[in-house]
């Protein structure tokens, strides 16, 4: 890079370590990222956990890393306003050849958020708005590979896709597996394919996307004007070897693999642009930073969510305002009708009736952050000193803030500032659901809600606080957990019977007559303080009535235990090409 005559050399060099500190984080990244094939090859789970649950801690290791150097080599909060704005004009010279600018304009704005004070978080300082673009970047390998199938290859072009990932284990019958794959993009074509165009070709992202005890195939056909997106879960069967296991090809069904209720993907990207570019082709309605974030770019997904908070405030008109709904012993919510989200502070003063703090809820919090969601938790971003338009929230709730939060909270003429904030995508409250659910909808809602706690207590979370008001509905009808505060490894619950009273008279006393532990847990009073006598008590113990006897806890702790790892499907059993073919059973 050229340096142009006239910068301060320290400035030169603070924007050199801001390079390097972030070469340093990606290389690390992509390295962990790259091993993801390795660790799938070898059916090693437990060590998918640990690196999905490292790699989290990643950025804030990095920044923490590069702020220190900036401190000791440069004294940096000391240094002027004109050095400072130099180096962010050289570290854009920086940006200009390389594969994951916007992501190095996101460590440069990290490291500088924790040196400047907030009067210099403006565009002059650092990157309020990306100043690279990330059109068109190439990269080694390119983002995705182009097949061109002809007349009667289909299926070898199917084969070559497959082939061309590498992976060294052998698959069952991969013939068998084409055959289904090709039988279900018929049936969903109408049981004709189309006339075939000039531009035909399939394209598939260059990397598998790695995820629990799976890869993911993911890719469109393109024909004429029309493209077809689709992707393909590779799974081990019993004998370690390999299989396809559906082929989904609804965009709402491949959306569901992206939702951030679930774990992180590991993805080998030279260049993550190229890759959200590719998914944005195939699922216009995901936004930018959702997809960023399931790409294991957390804080990228942050950076591009605030600047879509800040451009839909700029171009709406309706007010923040206290979110319906049960207010909540711990944390104070509130949204913004217009914009697909909740925001959720800590409380000052919680109710003493919740046994918890403040840092056990922040605690609590990145558990869930680090944890596999399964589908089942609400992920969350997580801010700070969030500056909002004063102008644009209701007198009630300034009034909850500033009574509930005012540990949170600053104030001038123009800005609300909230110094600790998660941001998570808004649904509808359980209890409000059912409160207006038809007939169908209640059963299905009650089903899933058991089949929630279920799946929680097989990826080793007690929900604790299960009241239906804890729970939400998301825009695919699934039941999600999203109020942390109780939550507990099922490893570290005593899951027991109720022992039976020694008086009729003690069995009606208000407190119990047997010693409670803390973590001790008694399923039997589940449907006293979750089910009523109505439809919806009929429908839970109709599928879920294990649920409240302790032997049902205590053999998902046996098998947590001993070491086993579950298989969590993103899509309905009923696409399993094992379902679809009972007689051939992988």
């Amino acid at each position: 890079m050229l340096i142009p005559s006239g910068q301060h050399p320290k400035a030169i060099a603070i924007a050199q370590a801001l390079i390097e500190g972030f070469d340093r984080h990606y290389t690390i990244f992509r390295q962990v990222s790259h091993q993801a094939k390795q660790r799938f090859e070898a059916a090693d789970w437990h060590a998918v956990q640990a690196a999905s649950k490292q790699r989290i801690r990643f950025y804030d290791e990095r920044v923490d890393e590069c702020v220190a150097r900036l401190h000791e080599e440069f004294h940096a909060d000391w240094l002027d306003d004109d050095i400072w704005q130099q180096a962010k004009l050289l570290f854009v010279g920086m940006l200009v050849n390389h594969k994951q600018p916007e992501l190095a304009e996101t460590f440069f704005n990290s490291v500088c958020c924790k040196i400047l004070h907030r009067n210099y978080f403006h565009n002059d300082f650092i990157f309020v708005r990306p100043a690279i673009s990330t059109e068109y970047i190439e990269s080694d390998p390119p983002t995705y590979r182009s097949y061109y199938p002809r007349a009667g290859s289909f299926r070898r072009t199917l084969r070559n896709i497959v082939g061309d990932f590498g992976w060294q284990l052998p698959f069952a019958d991969l013939e068998r597996d084409l055959g289904y794959a090709i039988d279900t993009a018929l049936r969903h074509m109408g049981g004709q394919w189309p006339e075939l165009e000039a531009n035909y070709q399939i394209q598939i992202l260059s990397s598998a996307f790695y995820r629990n005890k799976a890869a993911y195939i993911i890719g469109k056909a393109v024909n004429g004007a029309q493209e077809f997106p689709f992707a393909v879960p590779v799974l081990h069967d019993a004998n370690g070897r390999l299989h396809l296991d559906a082929l989904l090809l609804e965009p709402r069904r491949i959306a569901v693999l992206f939702s951030l209720n679930r774990a992180y993907f590991m993805v080998d990207m030279a260049s993550p642009s190229g890759y959200v570019g590719f998914l944005r082709s195939m699922l216009p309605f995901k936004p930018k930073a959702e997809l960023y974030t399931m790409l294991g770019l957390a804080k990228q997904g942050k950076t591009v969510f605030y600047r879509d908070l800040m451009h839909h405030l700029r171009h709406s008109r309706d007010d923040f305002i206290v979110a319906p709904g049960i207010r909540g012993l711990v944390m104070l919510v509130f949204t913004l009708p217009s914009f697909p989200y909740v925001f959720k502070l800590i409380k000052d003063e919680i109710a003493p009736t919740k046994d918890v703090t403040k840092e056990i809820v922040l605690a609590k919090y990145q558990l869930v952050k680090q944890h596999d969601r399964v589908g089942r938790m609400a992920d969350t971003l997580e801010f700070s000193n969030v500056a909002l338009p004063k102008q644009r929230f209701t007198e009630e709730l300034l009034t909850e803030l500033r009574t509930l939060a005012p540990s949170l909270l600053e104030e001038d003429e123009h800005e609300v500032v909230i110094r600790h904030l998660y941001i998570e995508r808004r649904m509808e409250p359980l209890n409000m659901f059912l409160n207006r659910a038809t007939t169908a909808q209640l059963e299905h809602a009650v089903a899933d809600y058991g089949n929630a706690i279920r799946e929680l207590a097989t990826a080793n979370i007690f929900p604790g606080d299960m009241l239906f008001k804890n729970f939400g509905i998301t825009r695919y009808g699934r039941v999600v957990f999203y109020d942390y505060d109780e939550i507990e490894y099922m490893t570290d619950c005593n899951f027991r019977e109720i022992p039976e009273a020694p008086s009729p008279e003690m069995e009606m006393a208000s407190e119990p007559w047997y010693p409670v532990a803390r973590n001790d847990v008694f399923p039997e009073e589940f449907a006293r303080f979750l089910l009523g006598p109505n439809e919806i008590r009929r429908v839970f113990l109709q599928h879920h009535r294990d649920l409240l006897n302790p032997a049902f806890w205590r053999s998902r702790q046996a098998r947590i235990t001993a070491g086993h790892v579950e298989d969590f499907f993103p899509y309905p059993p009923e696409l399993r090409f094992v379902n679809q073919h009972p007689d051939q059973a992988v």
